[in-house]
């Protein structure tokens, strides 16, 4: 169970700190934790927990009208250790004010409480002005004692927008960022070669319960073959479960999100695929990066383009909607043999774009370093005719208009290095840059060597994680 938990030793660490400054005081800290579905907030709650010893009330919202909500909370805190269990078992509570009271009492400084509010955007859908009754009831009642009350949620956006300045419970909370696991800790997981990793990374994402359907695959085919024999995979269960989630009745925002996932990133290209309008496009994408589904970037340069393109931010979610989502007939009768031999034919293709954040986020993790000039930010840019493609530019702000110190290019190939034809186009690319010239450092990013000499950096598959370490 402990090897679900590689690399979180920083989050448990920060929750033992809040639970820490909770006895110091002797007054309460509320803490919103946030993250996307199946990154492990649950069970990091639960591990907490356990590793902590602290009396705790662990009650998740399942999305029933109010009342049931309040009775499932009365039957976990009958339940749990706490003092007020004696209360709750006597009978049902009549408000949440005075459940989340009761859930409380007989809290001490050297025995403070920790209440888990789990799926609380369930809870704010189901139970109305709960915000405002855990407003009032923090002021008046939990705040003054030690208890700890971590507030955890899925729907990114709406956990954000529970501390924004016009809601009730502002200034109140304390925000904390569950993440999935990074490629250094899918590498350590795993026990594969970097490159290996990282194209696994490319099909599972940083999600604990998928890293752990690995054990024994191999490397990413055997893994796939393995998988794809069975229709209820988790790899594809997995998929189809955060759809529904996300986008339960919203029929536009999927058929976006699908035709960006099939490989479409440029907006005319969505809006025609997708046969949406252009003013619900506009709107779609801008709910779908708020739910931080989709990226969206410019390229980068002195000379800022309103170019925009788009991606499937999580990689396990832009791999099933590329592969899985449009093959699930071929899974489901049996054929999965052929499913994996269609990623094979597409791989290096979707691979080589899908790497490109990935190798992006890993650099601009090492910044500043000399060996990239003074850049402290990594983009890429592009034409509109596409004619022109570097996947790597770096400089030293956001905006692009204090200059250009890098560009590169990203050969993400098994068994074939970059060679002196992609360096000459390289060279050839830097020029179209703005803010570029024949001093711009040169960056190559290589899954398999490099077999020419001429890059000022060149990056590997051990570089990449080493980044991310």
């Amino acid at each position: 169970m402990q090897r679900e938990f590689i690399r979180r030793e920083a989050e448990l660490a920060a929750l033992q700190g809040y639970l820490d400054a909770v006895r110091s005081a002797g007054t309460g800290v509320m803490v919103s934790v946030r993250g996307r579905r199946q990154v492990g907030k649950s069970r990091l709650m639960e591990e907490f927990l356990q590793r902590s010893g602290a009396r705790a009330v662990f009650f998740a919202a399942a999305q029933r009208h109010g009342e049931g909500e309040l009775a499932r909370f009365t039957d976990q805190l009958a339940a749990a250790s706490v003092p007020g269990a004696e209360i709750a078992r006597a009978g049902r509570l009549g408000s949440w004010e005075a459940a989340l009271a009761i859930a409380a009492s007989g809290a001490t400084r050297d025995d403070p409480i920790v209440i888990v509010l789990d799926e609380f955007p369930y809870l704010v859908e189901s139970v109305p002005g709960i915000e405002g009754t855990m407003q009032a009831l923090w002021d008046r009642t939990l705040e003054p004692l030690p208890v700890l009350v971590l507030v955890v949620g899925s729907d990114v956006a709406m956990m954000e927008q529970l501390s924004a300045y016009n809601r009730p419970l502002y200034g109140r909370m304390r925000e904390m960022v569950v993440r999935p696991l990074s490629p250094a800790a899918i590498n350590d997981l795993l026990g594969l070669s970097a490159g290996d990793a990282l194209d696994a990374y490319l099909v599972i994402g940083g999600f604990p319960r998928l890293a752990a359907t690995w054990a024994g695959a191999g490397d990413v085919w055997a893994f796939l073959a393995r998988e794809l024999a069975d229709p209820e995979s988790p790899l594809i269960v997995f998929g189809e479960r955060s759809l529904s989630a996300e986008f339960p009745a919203d029929a536009k925002a999927r058929d976006v999100l699908e035709t960006i996932g099939a490989g479409e990133r440029a907006f005319t290209s969505i809006q025609t695929r997708s046969g949406v309008s252009r003013g619900t496009l506009d709107t779609t994408l801008a709910m779908l990066a708020g739910k931080r589904v989709i990226t969206r970037a410019v390229p980068y340069s002195t000379e800022p383009r309103k170019l925009p393109r788009y991606w499937v931010a999580d990689p396990h979610l832009r791999f099933f909607l590329q592969f899985l989502l449009p093959n699930q007939v071929a899974i489901e009768r049996g054929r999965g043999d052929l499913v994996v031999d269609l990623i094979r034919a597409g791989w290096q293709s979707y691979a080589g774009r899908a790497v490109e954040p990935l190798i992006r986020e890993a650099i601009e993790r090492t910044l500043p370093d000399d060996r990239f000039g003074d850049a402290r930010v990594v983009g890429g840019f592009w034409t509109r005719d596409n004619s022109i493609e570097v996947d790597l530019v770096g400089g030293p702000d956001e905006t692009g208009r204090g200059g250009v110190s890098f560009v590169g290019s990203i050969k993400w190939r098994a068994g074939q290095p970059l060679v002196r034809a992609d360096l000459a186009r390289l060279i050839e690319q830097r020029a179209a840059v703005p803010g570029a010239d024949n001093a711009t450092t040169l960056v190559g990013v290589s899954r398999s060597g490099f077999d020419t000499s001429g890059l000022d950096v060149a990056l590997g598959p051990d570089d990449i994680i080493r980044a991310f370490a």
